[in-house]
């Protein structure tokens, strides 16, 4: 269980404090004056963890020696975005055959790279709804992909466009009908998927390592109109145990798995 407290970034002006207040509220946390004392004066003090809100953006700082804040950016969906405007291939939108106009549940949300680009895809008039399970990470989330701007239109159009539901992907999937979405899509986290990755590294003190379960998958295949995709490092024993068909790609450390339903 994390400990959250919330104050302001050293500098602020009413609008930001008032921002502090009103996120203490919705999160149900205590809110700090910052007092020109610093972040980890007030953690150490307090001997909890801290939100900070500020003028460009919300920072999620953890006692932890060392560690750097988690903030929303777009991370890998910047240059894959781009990738796909010059007309090349992405690996997700493949697994998971995504249209324009089709509707993409990813229960695993995380920086919300992939959701992005199959925001992208889908367009206007498709749909896509990521699940956080950790209450802070989704508030990030859900006020990053909608004040972020990127000198790229299409990157901006892609997150505003996303929905963001706080809750487990367990629990949240047996609460929507069958057939709500065309793909469901999971991205598990864990330990091994991290070590390579900087750019994802400050949410490691955050994320939630539930595994996935037959009853999940179950549940995420009722919820599919389609398929389920699961992506997984390449040695993962999870595709053949889940039954998953796998999308073997060479060279790369993870693999996408189907389940056409």
């Amino acid at each position: 269980m994390f400990i959250v407290f919330v104050t302001t970034c050293g500098r602020a002006n009413q609008e930001v404090i008032e921002k502090a207040y009103k996120t203490s509220e919705v999160l149900d946390i205590p809110y700090i004056p910052r007092k020109k004392r610093s972040i980890l004066h007030h953690m150490n003090l307090h001997e909890q963890n801290c939100l900070v809100i500020g003028k460009e953006r919300l920072e999620l700082h953890t006692r932890e020696d060392n560690s750097e804040p988690f903030f929303f950016h777009p991370n890998s969906a910047s240059f894959r975005i781009k990738r796909i405007i010059r007309g090349e291939t992405d690996p997700l939108i493949e697994a998971a055959d995504l249209k324009e106009g089709m509707s993409f549940l990813d229960c695993t949300l995380g920086l919300a790279s992939d959701s992005i680009i199959a925001s992208h895809i889908v367009g206007e008039k498709g749909k896509v709804v990521g699940i956080e399970a950790n209450k802070y990470i989704s508030h990030i989330l859900h006020h990053g992909l909608q004040d972020w701007v990127s000198p790229l239109d299409e990157l901006n159009s892609a997150m505003n466009r996303i929905s963001v539901i706080n809750g487990h992907f367990q629990e949240v999937l047996k609460n929507i009908p069958d057939d709500a979405f065309d793909v469901v899509y999971l991205d598990p986290m864990f330990e091994e998927a991290l070590t390579d990755s900087h750019g994802i590294n400050p949410i490691r003190h955050w994320a939630s390592y539930t595994g996935l379960t037959k009853e999940g998958i179950e549940e995420a295949k009722r919820v599919a109109k389609k398929r389920v995709v699961l992506k997984e490092h390449y040695q993962s024993p999870l595709f053949e145990e889940l039954g998953f068909h796998v999308i073997k790609r060479p060279s790369a450390k993870f693999h996408f798995g189907i389940i056409r339903v």
